[in-house]
């Protein structure tokens, strides 16, 4: 019990506390630098009087659903690759490139893909050069589309990892005794590894999905007037307005929605694994 305190005490002085401090929060109103700690609803009831609020809402869990499809998409057949076409001696190997970003900052990956994306960027002056557009693309940069695709290449690894993990632990005599029973390797793939892969793909997609919805730092710099998030608001009620308490709310209301997509994933992916058992 006494090995148990420290770290439960450690947890609750980290999350419990700040989170609760939030919820707190929410309830209380500001004006500039005076806090009235009176109890009320005024902020949940301005989100949902103002439709800004639930455009933005709408707009960062479509932007985090796209990422994470995407994200898991790609990184599948990465973790395939690596796990069993690539020879056991060399997987250490793979796996330290794919960790590779993590050397650099978040902030410089997000403005070299600003290069890639822009006007005079890569693309547009590679696609100009060979004869393919007469005119720099204007979507991809400055949009919901380059928020997506920077999120999308800075969340790969997280995707990536797990999977490779649940991969690793599949008994390859399953996959073997599959096709020795007279199915191809594709419905091999389908009824054997896919299913036996989905804690990996369940972390993954959870791993991508809910911090997505709470990044700023890439809409701001990539989404333009049109590609802000749910989370660009929060930072400016803290940040630039002052009104934390506001800020809070909306905080509060943009958890509450992840929880209960994500929580609705868990469940069907559940339902699903119990209907092939």
């Amino acid at each position: 019990m006494g090995l148990l305190s420290a770290p439960f005490t450690y947890a609750i002085l980290l999350l419990a506390v700040p989170l609760l401090a939030i919820v707190l929060f929410s309830f209380w109103t500001q004006d500039f630098m005076d806090v009235n700690t009176t109890f009320t609803m005024d902020n949940y009831r301005e989100i949902a009087e103002k439709p800004i609020y639930f455009s933005l809402l709408q707009r960062s869990l479509y932007v985090s659903i796209c990422v994470t499809i995407v994200t898991v998409v790609l990184a599948f057949p990465v973790a395939y690759f690596v796990s069993f076409k690539v020879h056991p001696s060399r997987k250490s190997l793979w796996l330290f490139l794919i960790t590779i970003p993590f050397w650099t900052s978040y902030l410089i990956r997000v403005f070299l893909w600003k290069v890639i994306l822009g006007y005079n960027g890569v693309i547009n002056s590679g696609l100009i050069n060979l004869g393919i557009i007469e005119e720099p693309l204007t979507f991809i940069l400055y949009n919901v589309n380059a928020v997506i695709i920077t999120l999308a290449h800075a969340f790969a690894p997280f995707a990536i990892l797990p999977i490779f993990v649940a991969l690793e632990k599949i008994d390859r005599s399953l996959l073997e005794a599959s096709q020795d029973l007279g199915e191809s390797k594709l419905m091999t793939f389908l009824r054997v590894t896919l299913p036996l892969s989905m804690p990996g793909l369940v972390a993954a997609v959870l791993i991508v999905f809910i911090p997505t919805i709470g990044d700023y730092v890439t809409p701001e710099l990539m989404g333009g007037a049109g590609g802000k998030l749910i989370a660009n608001m929060i930072q400016v009620q803290f940040l630039q307005l002052n009104n934390a308490p506001l800020g809070a709310a909306i905080a509060i209301v943009a958890m509450l929605s992840v929880t209960a997509i994500s929580l609705l994933f868990v469940f069907l992916n559940r339902r699903w694994l119990r209907g092939r058992s």
